[in-house]
């Protein structure tokens, strides 16, 4: 199959590199330093599931890529729309954002049309270690894939099956709403804890007080998300925490390494999200209010 990385840092970086390597047809679109080390060196891959070093092909716009299967948008919350307006060049191609905010489908469904469209979400833990260089910390590299409306389509099974081809653990949703909602909840205490502390997760779950805000963090999320209507049980909160707690204790979020290295947050599309929508169905969300307040002054 032929696929289009629209953003090509750690998400789009890590799996256009697994696609090329199990044969696909993979473009990479990608820009400023990063995109002329590819270019120069090729794309490298750090990780415990095997490095990888492959000669890619690396493009200014998706547009150049011609006609394709499918279209990841792995760019950052603030570019979705300029992305969606872009993308929509693709022939033929199927679209399909791995973003961590709960609005994206609809941005592109508006952009782009709702048949065009995929819901999906994915938990790893990559970022570009430098330019042309994807380090991915951890074996995790799920994938949840659905249609919009619940439907099991031919499309749907062959990029499916596309991604096993290339190793992804990948979770077909008939709900993948829900799972947008579920990875938002989880993301949204998650970066703001570590970026908030400036910690890894391992030293945020171990201690009390941050343990406690984190937990703090995923109820609030999780009542607004039943608020908007998302199918969970209020026992959501707590298993997402033992999750957490499985996870290597060195995990960064990737806002967290934007903080550090004095790049623009996301957080307006996370914690910030919580807050705007718990104001409208009168949800006390005061974790997220403080971590929104404390990091919105470094948001950019």
């Amino acid at each position: 199959m032929k696929f289009v990385m629209m953003g090509s840092g750690g998400v789009g970086g890590y799996y256009g590199a697994r696609l090329q390597q199990a044969g696909h047809e993979v473009a990479f679109v990608a820009r400023g330093a990063h995109a002329e080390a590819m270019r120069r060196s090729g794309l490298r891959v750090r990780s415990e599931l095997g490095d990888a070093q492959l000669k890619v092909r690396v493009l200014d716009e998706p547009a150049q890529a011609g006609p394709a299967d499918l279209v990841f948008v792995a760019v950052k919350l603030w570019d979705t729309e300029a992305a969606a307006r872009a993308v929509a060049a693709v022939p033929g191609a199927a679209v399909v954002s791995l973003q961590n905010g709960v609005d994206k489908d609809d941005v592109l469904s508006a952009a782009l049309g709702r048949e065009r469209v995929l819901g999906g979400v994915t938990h790893i833990a990559t970022v570009v270690a430098e330019p042309g260089v994807i380090a991915h910390t951890g074996k995790l590299q799920r994938m949840t894939l659905g249609e919009l409306d619940g439907s099991r389509t031919p499309r749907l099974s062959a990029i499916c099956d596309a991604l096993r081809s290339a190793g992804v653990e990948i979770v077909q949703s008939d709900d993948v709403r829900r799972a947008t909602w579920e990875k938002f909840i989880f993301l949204s205490a998650l970066s703001g804890l570590t970026a908030l502390t400036r910690k890894p997760i391992g030293e945020v779950r171990a201690h009390p007080a941050t343990r406690a805000l984190l937990l703090d963090a995923l109820r609030e999320a999780t009542a607004v998300a039943r608020a908007e209507g998302a199918r969970l049980d209020e026992s959501f909160a707590q298993k997402q925490l033992e999750l957490v707690d499985a996870f290597p204790p060195t995990m960064l979020s990737s806002m967290a390494h934007d903080l550090l290295r004095g790049n623009r947050l996301e957080l307006p599309w996370l914690s910030g999200a919580v807050v705007q929508r718990a104001e409208k169905h009168h949800i006390a969300v005061p974790a997220h209010r403080t971590i929104y307040a404390a990091l919105v002054l470094h948001a950019g």
